[in-house]
């Protein structure tokens, strides 16, 4: 009797055990688990964060990351083999789509806002922008008040046309907006003179233009900026497991310094498919981000 004891003793500890963990297991991570997959949600144009190829797969910088979190997802949840699902989203709909449980993670370029944060929550900084404009060389306009009686694309879902409202220099001024249904869309107006700019994060808007068929007809206003904002990953709000490990994940890259390595693969380095060169170095805000990992919103 005492050595059936001995036996089932220990059986029922690895049950009641075993049954606990898998308690344990909340949110994202739960839902993975239970299903076996996860879905990333990811940009069709917002190079070189997350855009499709001339395979029409997404890569990109932030897809790079979002492999990461993946990777550490299978060891985390022991499932070498877990399915990975591909969810393209827009500007407009990319919440909504995490919130309902469509996608797990939004990996492409957005911005980390505090009032965003009502609704999400974020990753670790991964690159820090400035808001301004892309305009023709041969438009005459030489700055942001330039705008005023214009007409301007921007994506729609973005907050480009609230922060040019709010800026000094164009908050009074008459400024008609036209929005695309993506970045390449909102690009394609200003190619077609359709509009006389397209406001935007300076990053994409420079992915847009090395990706054009005349870089040399464009430019971009870098001497001003309606706002700097964080780029990071898109994550449920309320769901600490998961989180924590997206945080100890791209913060372990950034801290071993392969971020480095990555960021120079997508910004000073041809990328696919048209081998251009974004020509983009780190900045000191950037370098900041990737010295002290943080999810601060603005």
């Amino acid at each position: 009797m005492k050595v059936l004891r001995k036996i089932i003793l220990p059986l029922l500890v690895l049950t009641v055990g075993t049954a606990v963990c898998a308690q344990e297991l909340t949110g994202t991570l739960k839902k993975i688990k239970d299903t076996g997959a996860i879905t990333i949600g990811y940009r069709e144009s917002s190079i070189p964060f997350s855009y499709l190829d001339d395979k029409q797969q997404p890569i990109g910088y932030a897809m790079d990351l979002c492999t990461k979190v993946v990777d550490a997802v299978k060891t985390e949840l022991k499932i070498p083999n877990l399915k990975v699902n591909l969810q393209p989203v827009t500007s407009s709909n990319r919440i909504p789509l995490l919130q309902n449980g469509t996608i797990d993670m939004e990996c492409g370029s957005t911005t980390n806002s505090v009032a965003r944060q009502q609704q999400v929550a974020f990753g670790p900084t991964y690159f820090v922008i400035n808001v301004t404009a892309a305009v023709k060389k041969s438009s005459g306009i030489k700055s942001l008040a330039d705008l005023n009686g214009k007409t301007i694309s921007t994506t729609s879902g973005t907050t480009s046309v609230p922060l040019l409202k709010q800026y000094e220099k164009t908050k009074n001024a008459e400024v008609r907006e036209i929005y695309g249904k993506d970045h390449a869309e909102s690009f394609l107006l200003l190619t077609q003179d359709r509009t006389a700019a397209f406001v935007m994060d300076d990053i994409l808007l420079a992915g847009q233009i090395a990706n054009s068929g005349s870089p040399g007809d464009y430019m971009i206003l870098s001497n001003e900026s309606l706002r700097q904002e964080p780029y990071s990953m898109m994550l449920r709000k309320d769901d600490p497991q998961f989180k924590a490990l997206v945080d100890k994940t791209v913060g372990g890259v950034m801290k071993s310094g392969e971020i480095h390595k990555l960021y120079t693969k997508w910004f000073t380095s041809p990328i696919p498919p048209k081998g251009v060169n974004m020509s983009f170095p780190e900045t000191q805000p950037i370098k900041d981000a990737f010295a002290n990992p943080n999810d601060k919103g603005v």
